[in-house]
């Protein structure tokens, strides 16, 4: 008789499972635990959860879940690849599928982009954009280089770099102890110009000139790279103004500083195009990717650079190490056969077209918000909108959140920052999914009156 107990015989843990050992991110945890929301399952544009109803996905989960959940193509392909092999040491060593879907991610992205450093996620994406453009300078001769400049309201993540460069406020208010040397652009939400604009705004493209002044305020040759998000997602859905990025494009080509777009949110079809980059004809430097790179199903991301950075850094270092970072998990095999079996299903059900598609009709359905009680903008760009409400007295983001609350009752995962519902739907979309989206986030925008 075997000593090995199955599964049926196994013991029960003797820890119970109880709500008070996790402490989760960005979650109000004493409401969270007070009346928690659970999902137990997912499938195409729906999750389930605990007690068994059906929720359609507004949000692609967190930005996403592009391809829709469940995709049997991505988890057999994981499952494959963790019985051939779970991990291979990524310093000094590799295996054939992080070189073959560095190779494919290359391939969407524009222009000479054509050189990928794997992370976990878009903050480590982010920091690692960060380094390679003062590696860069460094070792083009410019070490003096080294002032990083952001933008108010964007957010790129939580490392210190990350944070640094953001924009968000209460993202930053807790740790003081942050990078040096950086500075911010203006936004450029300008709702006295642009309220309820579609795509985008006609006004606004001179904010981009704030960086001229960035310029005269601490030299042209000190300023190593700009970043900033093609389309902020996370603090509201703002759109780049017409001319905008292109004006910030011919700044640092001016100046020869970096410039970074933070492709996280937009990446994988978001905007109708592979990336924002594509869509708005503009190519950074360096590009940030990550959520849609898997479809979420196991944690991935990218900064992929132009050619030149690349060769620059590697141009003197023939045995030696070019560049001091990585990550133990950089292009981790399992994530890896996530990421070819993503960008497969992409390329095969055309996916970016189809969104590209869909944008007038889901266009249509948000603005037809206009009306409802409190709505005060309405901001869209490919399958993305953003619904801003007036804020409560005294109150910022409480009717937003009830707006959000009230969604999940009726069926429906929206997301809210501050005061501002964000819609992101799974590309697999289908128009009668959009109407209810339409219907249900209404209904709701009413109830929070």
């Amino acid at each position: 008789m075997s000593d090995i107990a199955t599964e049926a015989e196994a013991p029960a843990l003797a820890t119970p499972n109880t709500l008070d050992a996790l402490w989760k991110p960005f979650t109000a945890n004493r409401e969270f635990k007070q009346a928690p929301r659970l999902f137990v399952g997912a499938e195409g544009v729906y999750y389930e959860t605990s007690d068994g109803r059906r929720i359609l996905d507004g949000t692609s989960g967190l930005w996403c879940v592009n391809a829709g959940h469940g995709r049997r193509e991505i988890s057999e392909a994981i499952h494959a690849q963790s019985e051939r092999m779970d991990y291979a040491p990524a310093f000094q060593m590799g295996h054939p599928l992080e070189f073959e879907l560095a190779s494919h991610v290359a391939a969407l992205l524009p222009g000479d982009l054509d050189h990928v450093f794997f992370t976990n996620s878009g903050s480590e994406a982010v920091d690692t954009a960060l380094k390679i453009a003062l590696a860069y300078h460094q070792a083009n001769g410019e070490p003096a280089r080294t002032i990083l400049i952001g933008r108010e309201r964007g957010y790129h993540g939580v490392g210190f770099g990350g944070m640094s460069v953001g924009g968000i406020g209460a993202n930053r208010r807790q740790f003081r102890n942050q990078l040096g040397q950086v500075d911010h652009l203006p936004h450029t939400h300008a709702p006295e110009h642009n309220t309820f604009c579609r795509g985008q705004p006609k006004w606004g493209a001179h904010l981009a000139d704030n960086l001229e002044s960035l310029v005269q305020l601490h030299g042209g040759d000190r300023i190593a790279a700009v970043i900033v998000e093609p389309m902020s997602g996370s603090t509201g859905v703002l759109v780049p103004p017409v001319r905008y990025l292109e004006r910030l494009r011919e700044i640092c080509d001016h100046h020869g500083i970096l410039l970074i777009f933070d492709e996280v949110i937009t990446g994988f079809g978001r905007l109708g195009a592979a990336f924002a980059c594509e869509h708005f004809d503009v190519i950074p430097d360096i590009a940030t990717i990550a959520k849609g790179l898997t479809n979420a199903a196991v944690p991935m991301g990218a900064a992929v650079m132009r050619k030149g950075i690349h060769d620059a850094l590697l141009a003197n270092a023939e045995q030696a190490i070019e560049l001091f970072h990585g990550y133990t998990y950089s292009g981790h095999p399992l994530a890896c056969a996530a990421g070819l079996a993503t960008l497969d299903i992409y390329r095969r059900e055309e996916l970016f077209d189809r969104a590209a598609a869909l944008a007038p009709y889901w266009e249509e359905a948000v603005h037809s918000l206009a009306d409802r009680c409190n709505v005060i903008d309405i901001r869209n760009i490919g399958l993305v909108a953003g619904i801003e409400v007036e804020s409560r007295p005294g109150a910022v983001g409480a009717r937003a959140f009830d707006a959000f609350l009230d969604c999940l009752d009726n069926g429906l995962l929206v997301r809210t920052t501050q005061d501002t519902v964000a819609l992101s739907p799974p590309l697999i979309v289908e128009r009668a999914h959009i109407d209810t989206i339409a219907n249900v986030l209404g209904d709701a925008l009413d109830a929070a009156a």
